[in-house]
């Protein structure tokens, strides 16, 4: 966790924190982004249209809009979403960025997906402390789309913002995101890797005990 304040990062396992692995559905914010600024889609309301295949998950089976594709984690509409950006497009952007090995080879809809595309906890904290500072190469507005698709919870205390990601076999596990409270926004991710049980939902309950912890959340 990075608080831009004290310009300080709150660090377990420091080990980890640089090593790669796969950012699994994390990895949504930025095809978000991607996908606005290439024109590929027009705003979090942009509708892609279900194909009538059944999917393990409910929330998946039906049309979806940009918002509600992240918010369910719906992994057609982002494939759909990279395939018509396409590889070079996508490649372009990656060189543009500091952003993990920046190798999409594993296939547009996968890369991203336990495949050749990985990134660490501390590159996933630098990415959204530009995207939150509209210091990426994206317009501002679609930055403020992606920041406001993002938010989780918004109170008179605080805003929590984040996507979760997790691994086929449930073998990594991510929460990655910002809370903003009292003029600060510290910025987080948390990643777990185990044999088992290491899922986003997972690695959010570890997140949002310790933000209880520090009396952020």
């Amino acid at each position: 966790m990075y608080d831009e304040i004290s310009t300080n990062y709150l660090i377990y396992n420091k080990e980890q924190v640089d090593e790669r692995i796969s950012p699994c559905s994390t990895f949504k914010i930025l095809n978000s982004l991607i996908g606005l600024e290439t024109g590929v889609i027009e705003g979090k309301e942009h509708v892609y249209k279900w194909d009538g295949k059944k999917y393990p998950f409910e929330s998946w089976n039906q049309d979806h809009t940009l918002a509600s594709a992240i918010a369910n984690s719906v992994v057609w509409y982002y494939e759909r979403l990279a395939s018509e950006v396409g590889v070079e497009q996508m490649q372009k952007y990656f060189d543009m960025l500091d952003y993990g090995n920046k190798d999409i080879s594993g296939g547009i809809t996968k890369f991203w997906l336990t495949s050749s595309f990985e990134v660490s906890a501390r590159e996933q904290v630098d990415l959204l402390y530009n995207l939150y500072h509209d210091n990426l190469p994206f317009s501002k507005e679609n930055m403020t789309i992606v920041r406001d698709i993002i938010t989780l919870e918004s109170t008179d205390e605080y805003i929590l913002s984040g996507k979760t990601g997790t691994a086929g076999y449930s073998k990594i596990g991510w929460f990655v995101g910002t809370i903003q409270r009292d003029d600060k926004t510290f910025y987080f991710a948390t990643n777990i890797v185990a044999d088992d049980n290491a899922t986003g939902s997972k690695a959010k309950e570890i997140t949002l005990e310790i933000l209880k912890g520090l009396e952020l959340y």
